[in-house]
C-alpha cells in the first residue's frame, strides 16, 4: 500500500513540476525572440556594442527560464531517486524561488516607485510587458496565482515524499522470497542430514554373513 502511495505521488509531483518546466521553455523561447528584435533594431550584434547598454530585461527573463528548466530536471531526478539530499535541494531551490517572487511581488505593491528600482532597458521589452500586464490584469492575476500554486504544490508534494522516507523492496522479513536472492552459480539447496549411527552399506554386511558362514561349514 506504501509503495503504491509513493508511485502516485511522485506520477504527481513529475505532473506538476513538467508545468514549471513549459514555463521554462516558453520564457526561453520569448527570451530568444526578444533578442532577435534586439539585433534587428540595432542592425548588428548587440554583443559587439560596448557603448550601448544591455537589455537587462531580456537576459533575465533567459535566466529565469533556464533556471526553471534546470529545477524541473532536478525534481523529477528527486521523485525517482531514493536519496533525501536530491528531495532536498530540489525544495530548497523551489523555497528560494517562491521567496524571489515574493519579494518582487511585495516590493511592486508597496513601494511606489519600485519601476526605480530596475534600471533603464534599452530594448523596451519591459514597458511592452508593464503595458501588457496592466490591459490583461485579471489574466495575469490568475496565472501568476496557478504558477505560485504550482510551486506551492510542488514543495508539498516533496515534503510528503521525504517524510514516507526511502521506497522498500519489501516491508519484512517473511516477504523476502528466495527469487529476489542474486543468482550464483551451483546455488542448490544444500541435502538434509539425520544424526545418528553411522549405517554401513548392504555390500559389506553380506559379505560378511558369506565369510561367516563357510567357517562355520
Amino acid at each position: 500500500m506504501a509503495r503504491m502511495v509513493r508511485s502516485c505521488l511522485q506520477s504527481i509531483l513529475k505532473f506538476v513540476n513538467s508545468v514549471m518546466g513549459m514555463l521554462g521553455i516558453a520564457m526561453i523561447l520569448y527570451s530568444l525572440w526578444l533578442i532577435r528584435v534586439w539585433q534587428r533594431q540595432m542592425d548588428e550584434f548587440p554583443f559587439g556594442d560596448s557603448d550601448n547598454p544591455v537589455p537587462w530585461f531580456i537576459y533575465t527573463s533567459l535566466g529565469l527560464g533556464i533556471v526553471l528548466c534546470v529545477i524541473t530536471c532536478s525534481g523529477h531526478v528527486a521523485a525517482e531517486t531514493t536519496n533525501g539530499c536530491c528531495l532536498y535541494l530540489y525544495m530548497l531551490f523551489v523555497f528560494l524561488l517562491i521567496m524571489l517572487e515574493a519579494a518582487v511581488t511585495v516590493d511592486v505593491f508597496i513601494n511606489r516607485d519600485w519601476e526605480a528600482d530596475f534600471p533603464e532597458d534599452p530594448s523596451g521589452s519591459f514597458g511592452q510587458f508593464k503595458y501588457f500586464v496592466r490591459t490583461n490584469f485579471n489574466i495575469c492575476k490568475w496565472i501568476g496565482l496557478s504558477i505560485v500554486t504550482v510551486q506551492g504544490l510542488c514543495l508539498l508534494l516533496g515534503m510528503i515524499l521525504k517524510a514516507l522516507g526511502p521506497d522498500q523492496y519489501y516491508d519484512s522479513d517473511d516477504e523476502y522470497t528466495s527469487d529476489r536472492v542474486p543468482l550464483l552459480p551451483n546455488s542448490a539447496h544444500p541435502p538434509t542430514y539425520v544424526v545418528g549411527d553411522p549405517v554401513y552399506g548392504s555390500n559389506s554386511s553380506s559379505w560378511g554373513i558369506r565369510i561367516n558362514g563357510k567357517t562355520n561349514r
